[in-house]
């Protein structure tokens, strides 16, 4: 017993040695980089004894692009844990707005005056070092000052300027250069994502040592994958959850071809019923209230986002209800409490963000970025393409979410045709049912039971089950504890 103690202190003992000796190899420079983007504590944050940065990373240096980070070590040892990148969709929507604060990170700003951040006991820095990032640029804090960069957005200058800030940002923090590196997201993400993860294995046979990412993998929810499919099943799941009439679904089954671009007349009637009924409940989130506050807010300030041309999904991009933002899941009006929050003087200082001044308030989601110059109809060849290179990859579905439901994602997924590993298995948190899986050769397809779109939003503890299964390789428990 003497001897095993003795075991246990060494290892702690080199663990903590070998973490100081990381960070006192770094050199002087470095070392003055990370001290400027240190966030001691933010106004209203309760103690943590983990550590967070923030600041700007430069990704084009001649146009004077920028985007901003947010990060956060491990709750518990860092120097263990991998590091994992969050990407939110739109596209055009903050990562820190919505997951950092009102999802998966350690902090959420609380309704009232006075700055209040409530600590999330189920963050996912409990699994991993987490890493949000503003992308693309004109997101939230993130910046250009070359106008033009908002008007040439699209899937390949996102996925470029992303890897683009990664390198620049693993130069700032090296120590965790030798760490597993992974990529999550959701909605919009299921662009971001696969093209992102191929664009970081393209570039590590080309790159120098120093400059290689140790991707081993991804996990997105809720995912826009197929234009045709991801369209179908809306249909499907709006009319099986009673949301549309047997006549609309009909009208919507009998006049649109969800595998062209072009809207006919009756289609474009049939989508605009469609959308009309979504307007009285949360599309995200089927069976949660919405925030009513926000509502008069919103129809007052005239916020509602612009219909972005060229986005998939062709079709119901075009529908400014395609664009509707989610209500927040336990409290649906704490995007107000975050918007708050974030355009205060006293945190933008403590997280050395807004450095340029901007010439507009910080939002979840901009409301400039009008067009998107490339958007792939279907993202499965790129994801064919990751199985191939042997990549750990899960996609999981909140079965509340009628913006990119759990039906859409079936159909999705089918057209893989991928070998079936194991069939649809109930896994469990704690006593309870969590949700299902379905093990592909290649690819771990979840749902999690009562989510919505924004699943670590609504069911934060399975979220967290989720990722620490995930970055361990390991499937979900497919029976209650004993």
């Amino acid at each position: 017993m003497i001897i095993n103690y003795c075991l246990l202190w060494l290892l702690a003992a080199s663990t903590m040695i070998n973490l100081a000796a990381a960070r006192n190899s770094l050199s002087p420079e470095i070392m003055a980089e990370q001290r400027a983007d240190f966030v001691e504590r933010l106004p209203g944050q309760p103690k943590v004894s983990f550590k967070q940065y923030a600041g700007y990373v430069t990704v084009n240096a001649s146009h004077g692009k920028a985007l901003f980070y947010w990060f956060f070590e491990a709750a518990e040892k860092p120097q263990n844990k991998p590091l994992l990148l969050w990407l939110n969709g739109g596209p055009g929507c903050s990562s820190i707005g919505y997951g950092e604060a009102e999802e998966l990170g350690p902090f959420s700003p609380q309704k009232g005056s006075k700055p209040k951040l409530k600590l999330n006991k189920y963050s996912w820095n409990k699994a991993a070092n987490l890493l949000f990032l503003e992308s693309p640029v004109g997101v939230g804090f993130s910046y250009s000052n070359t106008s033009s960069d908002i008007s040439e957005l699209g899937d390949t200058i996102a996925a470029k300027d992303a890897y683009n800030f990664l390198v620049s940002w693993y130069k700032r923090f090296p120590q965790f250069k030798s760490h597993d590196f992974y990529l999550s997201g959701e909605s919009y993400a299921g662009h971001y994502v696969p093209q992102l993860a191929k664009l970081i294995l393209d570039s590590n046979k080309i790159a120098s040592k120093e400059d290689q990412i140790k991707l081993k993998g991804f996990m997105i929810g809720n995912a826009l994958l197929d234009d045709e499919t991801d369209q179908k099943g809306m249909v499907e799941y709006a009319w099986d959850h009673a949301v549309i009439s047997n006549r609309v679904y009909n009208d919507l089954k009998k006049n649109c071809d969800f595998s062209k671009k072009n809207l006919t007349t009756e289609c474009n009637n049939a989508l605009t019923q469609y959308f009309a009924d979504y307007r009285l409940i949360d599309i995200y989130n089927l069976y949660a209230p919405i925030c009513i506050e926000n509502q008069t807010k919103t129809h007052r300030r005239n916020t509602q986002p612009p219909v972005i041309d060229g986005v998939s999904p062709r079709l119901f991009s075009r529908f400014e209800g395609w664009l509707k933002r989610p209500s927040a899941g336990y409290d649906p009006c704490a995007s107000d409490y975050t918007d708050a929050y974030m355009n205060r003087p006293d945190v933008q200082a403590a997280l050395h963000a807004n450095v340029t001044k901007l010439p507009y308030p910080w939002t979840h989601c901009n409301n400039n970025i009008t067009s998107w110059s490339d958007s792939p109809s279907s993202i499965l060849p790129t994801i064919k393409e990751l199985i191939a290179k042997g990549l750990r990859i899960w996609i999981f579905s909140g079965d509340n979410d009628g913006r990119i439901p759990v039906t859409s994602t079936r159909y999705t997924l089918r057209k893989l045709r991928l070998k079936t590993v194991q069939e649809w298995t109930a896994w469990y948190t704690s006593s309870q049912v969590g949700g299902w899986t379905i093990q592909y050769e290649g690819l771990m397809f979840v749902t999690v039971r009562g989510a919505g779109h924004q699943v670590p939003t609504t069911k934060p503890r399975q979220a967290l089950q989720l990722i620490k299964h995930f970055l361990a390789g390991k499937k979900l428990p497919d029976a209650p504890p004993s």
